[in-house]
């Protein structure tokens, strides 16, 4: 880019480059408060009845991360793109020290395989229910506390000064590589001003293993600032959030992506969110229960599994049934089998009527709706806790509503726009937005039901 006056978004991407040392300050001082809120509730007894966030650590911990840390998260990612995982992350701060010092072996093929964040994110939702991750403390510690285990242990052994981790096998950075594509802020790059820039310009060192002068989008971009400025071809800078979107192109971590939106975030996540207010879910625990106890069968009907495998805390009567479990992942399983396949397979119509598109590229018109799917499931925690509290914000029900159909709109409309890139006019096109119309339907259909339809 030409040696201009820079914009204020370039300065403060400049300023993440100059203060290594203060953003490192910063990330191992979130990684101290990611291990108290992790750690310490789990040596606390449970919180006795009556307790509030005000008067008790373990409710006060409970509500700081998932009451406003993850939902920050989602909704900050959405906004600014991945700052979140280049200046803030606990797990992306711990892999990357562990892979200064240490082996660093060459990164093996099996570790790129495209699925894991598909593979992680499912496998870590529908364990978090089982456990009742967002309840109780060990099970939050044996889950996070664990992931950072794993992150440290793969920094130690592969790549050098990289985040492998958080490239390749984070249960999360698939989600946020899809909320990324709809910030209105990434890194931009001039591809024109890199190839003129004179002489040999210092190194830079992405540890994301991202490809800069190819770098289109914000997916794989952790945000973190070190290349900007870099042969002054790389500045921090505004776009449409619909252009990352509008100008995807189908390739394998696309449909990798695209899986993950349809089954995942679309499928796994809002069952997840909603097998607990279901009266399909307590209809059919009714039913098999009598089943069972109907033909003496009790087995399924003990609570007696261990807390790491399924709920199990007798004390403040919360403990689940081997029945209970196998009805949770069940529920999960079913729910995205069914939404998931349906969306698929109406993208693959609809991209096929229209021509010109792949259905991964098209799958990526759901962004929006599936990142505020992500924001309102994660923020009925946070109302949950603050009913408690004998608190709620005044206008929730219209807020949620307003944030609904602003998603859906927009989804719909980004279909609309990507569907024109085939070509295809009239009867056609028309067909193919109605087949496009089938996920985002869905969507708003279960979360209609979560808030106001049960």
């Amino acid at each position: 880019m030409p040696r201009t006056r820079k914009t204020r978004l370039a300065r403060i991407g400049d300023a993440l480059r100059r203060h290594r040392r203060a953003v490192l300050a910063v990330q191992w001082f979130v990684v101290a408060f990611y291990a108290a809120l992790v750690v310490v509730p789990v040596f606390l007894p449970l919180p006795p009845t009556g307790a509030s966030i005000v008067s008790n650590l373990t409710l006060a911990a409970q509500f700081a991360f998932w009451g406003l840390w993850w939902p920050g998260v989602i909704l900050s990612t959405a906004l600014f793109g991945r700052v979140w995982c280049g200046v803030f992350c606990p797990e992306g701060a711990v892999t990357e020290y562990a892979s200064r010092h240490g082996l660093g072996r060459t990164i093996p093929r099996w570790v790129r395989w495209s699925g894991w964040p598909v593979v992680a994110f499912v496998c870590t939702t529908v364990y978090g229910q089982l456990v009742s991750v967002y309840q109780y403390a060990a099970p939050a510690l044996l889950i996070l506390g664990g992931s950072t285990v794993l992150a440290a242990a793969v920094g130690f052994v592969w790549g050098r000064e990289k985040r492998v981790w958080c490239r390749y096998l984070c249960p999360v950075s698939g989600v946020f590589a899809l909320l990324a594509k709809i910030a209105p802020l990434h890194y931009r790059v001039d591809e024109a001003a890199w190839k003129a820039y004179p002489g040999r310009p210092p190194r830079v060192d992405c540890a994301p293993l991202v490809d800069l002068r190819h770098m289109t989008g914000a997916s794989d971009c952790h945000a973190c600032g070190r290349c900007s400025g870099h042969r002054d071809a790389i500045e921090f800078a505004a776009r449409s959030p619909s252009q990352e979107v509008l100008a995807a192109a189908s390739s394998r971590n696309d449909r990798a992506l695209a899986l993950l939106l349809v089954f995942g975030t679309l499928g796994v996540a809002v069952g997840a969110f909603q097998w607990s207010v279901s009266p399909w879910f307590t209809n059919a625990r009714q039913a098999a229960a009598t089943w069972l106890i109907d033909h003496d069968a009790f087995l399924l009907l003990q609570d007696n599994a261990p807390w790491w495998l399924l709920t199990h805390y007798p004390e403040v009567n919360d403990a689940f049934t081997w029945l209970d479990g196998l009805l949770v992942c069940g529920y999960i399983g079913v729910y995205a089998l069914v939404t998931g396949v349906l969306g698929w397979a109406a993208l693959r119509g609809a991209a096929r009527l229209a021509g010109g598109i792949g259905w991964a590229a098209l799958a990526m018109g759901l962004v929006p709706i599936a990142g505020a799917g992500l924001f309102l499931g994660l923020s009925m925690t946070t109302l949950t806790q603050l009913r408690a509290e004998g608190w709620v914000p005044p206008g929730v029900s219209g807020a949620r509503a307003l944030l609904l159909a602003g998603a859906a709109l927009w989804s719909l409309w980004l279909g609309w726009r990507l569907l024109a890139r085939g070509g295809a006019a009239g009867p056609r096109r028309l067909a193919a937005a109605a087949l496009y119309t089938l996920p985002a339907a869905l969507a708003v259909a279960s979360w209609w039901l979560i808030f106001w339809g049960w």
